[in-house]
Protein backbone atom coordinates (compact mmCIF):
# COMPACT_ATOMS: atom_id res chain seq x y z
CA UNK A 1 0.00 0.00 0.00
CA UNK A 2 1.56 3.30 -0.87
CA UNK A 3 1.61 5.69 1.86
CA UNK A 4 -0.08 8.40 2.69
CA UNK A 5 0.12 11.80 0.27
CA UNK A 6 2.25 14.86 2.46
CA UNK A 7 -0.71 17.15 1.74
CA UNK A 8 -3.51 14.17 3.00
CA UNK A 9 -1.27 13.29 5.94
CA UNK A 10 -1.34 17.35 7.09
CA UNK A 11 -4.92 16.98 6.80
CA UNK A 12 -5.18 13.99 8.85
CA UNK A 13 -2.61 15.17 11.93
CA UNK A 14 -4.30 18.76 11.27
CA UNK A 15 -8.07 17.31 11.90
CA UNK A 16 -6.89 15.53 15.08
CA UNK A 17 -4.65 17.91 16.40
CA UNK A 18 -8.03 20.63 16.13
CA UNK A 19 -10.08 18.05 17.47
CA UNK A 20 -7.64 16.85 20.50
CA UNK A 21 -6.67 20.55 21.04
CA UNK A 22 -8.92 23.02 19.38
CA UNK A 23 -9.18 24.73 16.61
CA UNK A 24 -7.36 28.23 18.23
CA UNK A 25 -4.75 26.12 20.47
CA UNK A 26 -3.06 24.60 17.26
CA UNK A 27 -0.71 26.48 14.91
CA UNK A 28 0.95 25.04 11.29
CA UNK A 29 4.23 25.31 13.09
CA UNK A 30 2.62 22.50 15.72
CA UNK A 31 1.18 20.51 12.46
CA UNK A 32 4.57 20.72 10.86
CA UNK A 33 5.95 19.86 14.27
CA UNK A 34 3.59 16.81 14.82
CA UNK A 35 4.05 15.69 11.66
CA UNK A 36 8.11 16.09 12.04
CA UNK A 37 8.36 18.28 8.40
CA UNK A 38 9.51 21.91 8.69
CA UNK A 39 7.10 24.88 8.24
CA UNK A 40 8.12 25.36 4.89
CA UNK A 41 7.18 22.25 3.51
CA UNK A 42 3.83 22.39 5.13
CA UNK A 43 3.37 26.10 3.59
CA UNK A 44 4.22 24.25 -0.15
CA UNK A 45 0.74 22.22 0.26
CA UNK A 46 -1.34 24.51 2.55
CA UNK A 47 0.31 28.34 2.30
CA UNK A 48 -2.51 29.68 5.65
CA UNK A 49 -3.97 27.47 8.09
CA UNK A 50 -6.94 29.22 6.50
CA UNK A 51 -6.90 26.75 3.46
CA UNK A 52 -6.47 23.47 5.80
CA UNK A 53 -9.70 24.76 7.97
CA UNK A 54 -10.99 25.07 4.61
CA UNK A 55 -10.42 21.69 2.95
CA UNK A 56 -11.50 19.82 6.30
CA UNK A 57 -14.63 21.50 6.33
CA UNK A 58 -15.19 20.24 2.43
CA UNK A 59 -14.45 16.85 3.61
CA UNK A 60 -16.61 16.95 6.16
CA UNK A 61 -19.37 18.74 4.10
CA UNK A 62 -19.01 15.79 1.75
CA UNK A 63 -19.30 13.11 4.72
CA UNK A 64 -22.08 14.58 6.30
CA UNK A 65 -24.68 15.24 3.24
CA UNK A 66 -25.41 11.77 2.57
CA UNK A 67 -26.19 11.40 5.93
CA UNK A 68 -28.54 14.48 5.90
CA UNK A 69 -29.96 13.23 2.28
CA UNK A 70 -30.60 9.55 4.14
CA UNK A 71 -32.11 10.76 7.01
CA UNK A 72 -35.55 12.57 4.77
CA UNK A 73 -36.90 8.70 3.61
CA UNK A 74 -36.89 7.85 7.48
CA UNK A 75 -40.39 6.04 8.08
CA UNK A 76 -39.37 4.21 10.89
CA UNK A 77 -37.64 4.31 14.83
CA UNK A 78 -34.63 1.76 13.87
CA UNK A 79 -33.68 3.68 10.83
CA UNK A 80 -34.28 7.11 12.66
CA UNK A 81 -32.15 5.37 15.30
CA UNK A 82 -29.00 4.31 12.60
CA UNK A 83 -29.48 7.54 10.89
CA UNK A 84 -29.08 9.18 13.86
CA UNK A 85 -26.32 7.32 15.07
CA UNK A 86 -24.38 7.43 11.54
CA UNK A 87 -24.77 11.69 11.68
CA UNK A 88 -23.31 11.66 15.26
CA UNK A 89 -20.42 9.60 14.18
CA UNK A 90 -19.87 12.01 11.26
CA UNK A 91 -19.82 14.70 13.34
CA UNK A 92 -17.84 12.85 16.06
CA UNK A 93 -14.96 12.50 13.28
CA UNK A 94 -14.86 16.46 12.54
CA UNK A 95 -16.09 17.71 16.18
CA UNK A 96 -13.97 20.54 15.58
CA UNK A 97 -15.99 22.52 13.64
CA UNK A 98 -19.58 22.21 15.78
CA UNK A 99 -17.54 22.54 19.25
CA UNK A 100 -15.48 25.41 17.63
CA UNK A 101 -18.10 27.33 15.64
CA UNK A 102 -17.99 30.76 17.08
CA UNK A 103 -14.10 30.58 16.77
CA UNK A 104 -13.96 29.04 13.29
CA UNK A 105 -16.53 31.69 12.01
CA UNK A 106 -15.26 34.90 13.43
CA UNK A 107 -11.31 33.79 12.21
CA UNK A 108 -12.74 32.11 8.92
CA UNK A 109 -15.84 34.14 7.94
CA UNK A 110 -15.91 32.94 4.33
CA UNK A 111 -17.33 29.65 5.59
CA UNK A 112 -20.27 30.85 7.20
CA UNK A 113 -22.61 30.63 4.53
CA UNK A 114 -21.52 27.39 3.64
CA UNK A 115 -22.43 26.24 7.45
CA UNK A 116 -25.34 28.08 7.12
CA UNK A 117 -26.62 26.15 3.71
CA UNK A 118 -25.60 22.75 5.53
CA UNK A 119 -27.42 24.11 8.35
CA UNK A 120 -30.66 24.69 6.31
CA UNK A 121 -30.11 21.44 4.36
CA UNK A 122 -30.13 19.83 7.59
CA UNK A 123 -33.48 21.57 8.52
CA UNK A 124 -35.17 20.47 5.88
CA UNK A 125 -34.53 16.61 5.97
CA UNK A 126 -35.15 16.65 9.69
CA UNK A 127 -38.41 17.80 8.54
CA UNK A 128 -39.03 15.54 5.49
CA UNK A 129 -37.85 12.81 8.49
CA UNK A 130 -40.16 13.78 10.84
CA UNK A 131 -43.08 14.56 8.69
CA UNK A 132 -42.54 11.18 6.69
CA UNK A 133 -43.03 9.42 10.55
CA UNK A 134 -46.33 11.24 11.04
CA UNK A 135 -47.43 10.00 8.06
CA UNK A 136 -46.43 6.19 8.63
CA UNK A 137 -48.25 6.56 11.82
CA UNK A 138 -44.85 5.95 14.04
CA UNK A 139 -45.89 9.42 15.40
CA UNK A 140 -49.14 11.38 16.37
CA UNK A 141 -47.81 15.53 15.52
CA UNK A 142 -49.33 18.44 13.75
CA UNK A 143 -47.37 20.92 11.49
CA UNK A 144 -46.35 22.73 13.99
CA UNK A 145 -44.64 19.92 16.09
CA UNK A 146 -43.32 18.44 13.26
CA UNK A 147 -41.43 22.02 13.02
CA UNK A 148 -40.39 22.07 16.72
CA UNK A 149 -39.31 18.80 16.36
CA UNK A 150 -36.71 19.18 13.56
CA UNK A 151 -35.24 22.36 15.09
CA UNK A 152 -34.85 19.80 18.44
CA UNK A 153 -33.02 17.44 16.44
CA UNK A 154 -30.55 20.02 14.24
CA UNK A 155 -30.02 21.37 17.46
CA UNK A 156 -28.60 18.05 19.51
CA UNK A 157 -26.81 16.98 16.43
CA UNK A 158 -25.14 20.66 15.62
CA UNK A 159 -24.71 21.34 19.75
CA UNK A 160 -24.48 17.50 20.98
CA UNK A 161 -19.97 17.88 21.56
CA UNK A 162 -20.51 21.71 23.01
CA UNK A 163 -22.69 20.36 25.69
CA UNK A 164 -20.15 17.41 26.53
CA UNK A 165 -17.87 19.37 27.64
CA UNK A 166 -20.15 21.98 29.97
CA UNK A 167 -21.31 17.94 31.75
CA UNK A 168 -18.52 16.21 34.07
CA UNK A 169 -16.76 13.38 32.60
CA UNK A 170 -18.44 10.05 32.56
CA UNK A 171 -17.06 6.63 31.85
CA UNK A 172 -17.81 5.83 27.93
CA UNK A 173 -20.83 3.67 27.38
CA UNK A 174 -21.16 0.18 26.55
CA UNK A 175 -22.46 1.24 22.87
CA UNK A 176 -20.50 4.15 22.48
CA UNK A 177 -20.79 7.91 22.78
CA UNK A 178 -22.26 8.17 19.25
CA UNK A 179 -25.02 5.57 20.00
CA UNK A 180 -25.91 6.81 22.89
CA UNK A 181 -26.33 10.28 21.30
CA UNK A 182 -28.55 9.20 19.09
CA UNK A 183 -30.60 7.59 22.18
CA UNK A 184 -30.67 10.81 24.04
CA UNK A 185 -31.84 12.37 20.22
CA UNK A 186 -34.48 9.89 19.53
CA UNK A 187 -35.89 10.24 22.72
CA UNK A 188 -36.83 13.85 22.13
CA UNK A 189 -39.61 12.06 19.90
CA UNK A 190 -40.98 9.73 23.10
CA UNK A 191 -44.15 12.37 23.52
CA UNK A 192 -45.34 11.52 19.75
CA UNK A 193 -44.55 8.14 19.28
CA UNK A 194 -47.88 5.44 19.17
CA UNK A 195 -48.81 2.30 18.86
CA UNK A 196 -45.81 -0.59 18.27
CA UNK A 197 -43.24 2.22 17.92
CA UNK A 198 -44.00 2.92 21.56
CA UNK A 199 -43.11 -0.21 22.49
CA UNK A 200 -39.49 -0.23 20.75
CA UNK A 201 -38.57 3.17 22.07
CA UNK A 202 -39.34 1.22 25.48
CA UNK A 203 -36.92 -1.48 24.54
CA UNK A 204 -34.17 1.02 23.52
CA UNK A 205 -34.54 2.91 27.02
CA UNK A 206 -34.16 -0.35 28.88
CA UNK A 207 -30.96 -1.44 26.32
CA UNK A 208 -29.31 2.19 27.23
CA UNK A 209 -29.96 3.09 30.75
CA UNK A 210 -29.88 -0.28 32.40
Amino acid sequence: MAAPKTRDRILETSLALFNQEGLAGVSTHRIAAELGISPGNLHYHFRTKELIVSWLFRRFEERFAPCIDASASVTALDDLWLSLHLTFEAIDEYRFIYRDIEYLLNEFPQLEQRAQALTARNLLASKALCGGLAAAGVIEASAEDVEMLALQIVFSTTCWFSFKRLTPPQKSPAYGPAALAAYYTLTLLSPYVVGESKDYLNYLRAKYLK
